[in-house]
């Protein structure tokens, strides 16, 4: 069994009461079975405790009126976890924020952003990530898992990390790259043409390919209404994804109205305005949006091993940087043209919390139209 891991992945500690935020409210927390075979079997004092905290029949925690899990204290500690210890919690909390995504014979294994300790070290990070990888023995067979589109994936993905991770082009024109060749790439796998996979991938490492994207890159830019279009689009679109905090809510009216209150030309000032600040900030913001683009591939990319939808995937993971990148700018805007890597930090893990904690977001994000028709 081979298991794989960000480079960063032993940095992370979890910071418990000391965390500017809690993991444990604001999405339902789902008990695995073994878990809610021990809870029933309690026979001690904390037995009535459990009792009324945990949903038997749901298989869930239950959560105050604030959607804040029943065994969470006023000073964010786990009620369970002080009465009962650390073997007493349930796999999804053992397991977060580590996201693992399983096929036969791997173990890929992430740390999901929706932690603000896990989104301020990645964000912190400057040089390019890299997995490491470790054999241990077992292995897994899966029915009908097909080896070879995993092993194309496996390389596509490599291909695509290569793209993003290239500091030598604007970020922008990397992503249209990826884009265009999950694009093609999803044509060749609905065609059955695996084999062709690699002259999509070398016509995308191209000059060639390069110098397109940066005319397709400038037009996106060029103040003719196709970013503007494609940020009410998808602001429509996030704003159509389940809710999981009011706060976001809060959140989204006001960049609706900060965004799009004045029409297209205030729009178009603004984003060019925080543009120029960002140019001059000590923010690394095209560092940090790369790291959460990587971040996005890394974690979802190889699933389309299941499902077959690979440009879905990539198109997700460019649409969502997009979009923190723009809620960014409402931040800078509401506090008088200013941020800083805090507010970079909060921004990241709540658009991941409430992408990434719902399967229906997730569902719902991956059928979000192309971004690529609006260039």
């Amino acid at each position: 069994m081979q298991y794989s891991v960000p480079d960063y992945y032993k940095e992370f500690s979890c910071l418990a009461d000391k965390c500017e935020d809690t993991c444990c409210a604001g999405w339902q927390i789902v008990v695995d079975k073994k878990s809610l075979k021990k809870y029933k079997e309690e026979t001690g004092d904390y037995r009535k405790k459990l009792k009324k905290a945990v949903d038997f029949r749901n298989e869930t925690f239950r959560q105050d009126n604030n959607k804040r899990c029943a065994f969470l204290k006023e000073n964010n500690l786990c009620d369970m976890y002080l009465n009962l210890g650390p073997d007493s919690l349930c796999k999804t909390c053992r397991m977060y924020p580590r996201h693992v995504e399983e096929f036969e014979n791997v173990r890929e294994i992430t740390l999901s952003v929706s932690c603000p300790e896990v989104a301020r070290i990645l964000l912190s990070k400057k040089e390019p990530v890299i997995f490491l990888s470790k054999e241990r023995e077992g292995e897994e067979e899966y029915e009908d898992f097909d080896p070879f589109l995993y092993s194309q994936l496996v390389e596509a993905r490599e291909v695509i990390r290569g793209i993003l991770q290239d500091r030598s082009k604007a970020l922008e024109v990397r992503a249209l790259l990826v884009l265009g060749l999950a694009h093609d790439m999803q044509g060749r796998l609905q065609r059955g043409e695996l084999f062709a996979c690699e002259e999509v991938w070398n016509k995308y490492r191209s000059k060639k390919a390069e110098t397109f994207a940066e005319e397709k890159v400038k037009g996106f830019y060029d103040g003719i209404g196709k970013r503007y279009a494609c940020s009410k689009k998808f602001y429509d679109c996030l704003c159509g994804l389940e809710l999981l905090r009011s706060d976001w809510d809060m959140l989204l009216e006001e960049a609706g109205i900060v965004l799009y209150r004045s029409g297209r030309r205030f729009y178009d000032i603004l984003l060019e305005d925080f543009g120029i600040w960002i140019a001059k900030s000590d923010l690394d913001l095209t560092t940090q949006c790369e790291q959460l683009l990587v971040y996005f591939i890394d974690t979802y990319f190889c699933g389309g091993v299941y499902d077959g939808c690979v440009f879905d995937k990539v198109n997700m993971a460019v649409a969502s940087v997009f979009l923190i990148y723009e809620l960014l700018a409402v931040i800078w805007d509401v506090q008088n043209g200013r941020i800083d890597f805090s507010d970079v930090v909060k921004m990241v893990y709540r658009f991941s919390r409430e992408l990434e904690h719902s399967d229906s977001n997730i569902l719902k994000a991956q059928k979000w139209p192309s971004l690529l028709q609006f260039l």
